[in-house]
C-alpha cells in the first residue's frame, strides 16, 4: 500500500506511480557515493544529503523522488580525501554514465519526461551530464524529443550572502568543504544520531597541490580523511543550508520544467 503523502517512488505502488507520471510529475534522482567523511560521520552522508535535498525540492514541484543512485564516481584527493582511503567505494567513469543514461532511458519508458539529477557528491557531475547526453540523443533519434533533464549540485545554489553569513573566519571553497561545515550542519539537522561532534577533526583548511599525481600520494590527504573543520557546524546552520539551497532548486525546477 503506498505510503500516504509520500514523495518517495519506491513507497509508491505502481499504480499511483503511473497516475502521477501520466500527470506529468517530474522524477528527481539523488545521486551519492559511499565515501570517507572523517571520523565523526558516516560513508553514506551524500546519499542521505541528496535524498533530503530532492525531498525537500519535490514537495514544493509535485515531483517525485526516485530511489538513490549510492555509488559515485571516484574521491579525488582535492575534493573528497582520494579513493585511496579505505571505506571509500567508487565506480569508474564508464559505470556512472551507463547508469545515468539507463536510468533516464527508463524513466522515458515510463512515460517521464521531465526528469532531475539532484547531485550530492562533487567527482559525479561530468558523468552524470555524459549519460545523460547520451541518453537524450538516443531518445532523440527514436523519436521523444519533448523529454528535458536538468543537472542540479545543491552546494550551487548556497548564494555568496549565505556563504558569508555561515562562515564568518573565511570560505575555504567547495572542494574543500569535504567533512566541513556544510555537510556537518546538515547532517546535524536531518540526521544527528549519525554524527559524532565529539570526534571532528579540527583543522585548518588542507593545503593541497594545484594538480593531481597518480599513483596517489596518501601523506597528501589530512590523516582525518576531512578537508576543512566541522567544528563550527550547528543544526541552526544546516536549516538556512537547507532552506536557501532548496528555494534555488525550487526556482530552477520550474523555470525550466514550466510549473
Amino acid at each position: 500500500m503506498t505510503e500516504p503523502g509520500t514523495v518517495y517512488m519506491e513507497e509508491l505502488d505502481a499504480f499511483t506511480y503511473r497516475e502521477r507520471v501520466a500527470q506529468g510529475a517530474p522524477i528527481l534522482i539523488p545521486v551519492g557515493s559511499i565515501e570517507q567523511h572523517g571520523p565523526h560521520m558516516p560513508m553514506n552522508v551524500d546519499v542521505l544529503l541528496s535524498r533530503a535535498m530532492a525531498g525537500a525540492v519535490a514537495g514544493q514541484t509535485a515531483s517525485l523522488v526516485a530511489a538513490p543512485i549510492v555509488y559515485g564516481y571516484k574521491s579525488q584527493q582535492r575534493s573528497g580525501g582520494g579513493n585511496h582511503l579505505t571505506g571509500t567505494t567508487s565506480m569508474d567513469a564508464a559505470t556512472v554514465i551507463s547508469i545515468a543514461k539507463r536510468l533516464v532511458l527508463e524513466l522515458a519508458r515510463h512515460g517521464v519526461r521531465k526528469v532531475a539529477f539532484v547531485n550530492g557528491h562533487y567527482e559525479n557531475y561530468q558523468f552524470l551530464y555524459e549519460g545523460v547526453d547520451l541518453a537524450v540523443r538516443e531518445l532523440h533519434l527514436e523519436g521523444v524529443r519533448d523529454i528535458k533533464v536538468m543537472l542540479l549540485s545543491y552546494w550551487d545554489f548556497v548564494d555568496d550572502a549565505t556563504i558569508a553569513e555561515l562562515y564568518p573566519n573565511g570560505f575555504p571553497g567547495w572542494d574543500l568543504e569535504h567533512g566541513g561545515v556544510l555537510e556537518t550542519s546538515l547532517m546535524l539537522l536531518l540526521h544527528p544520531d549519525r554524527v559524532d561532534m565529539s570526534r571532528v577533526a579540527d583543522i585548518p583548511p588542507a593545503v593541497l597541490p594545484s594538480y593531481d599525481v597518480l599513483p596517489a600520494v596518501p601523506e597528501v590527504t589530512p590523516s582525518s580523511g576531512c578537508l576543512s573543520s566541522g567544528a563550527d557546524a550547528t543544526a541552526e546552520k544546516g536549516q538556512i543550508l537547507l532552506d536557501r539551497a532548496a528555494a534555488g532548486m525550487v526556482a530552477a525546477v520550474r523555470h525550466e520544467f514550466g510549473m
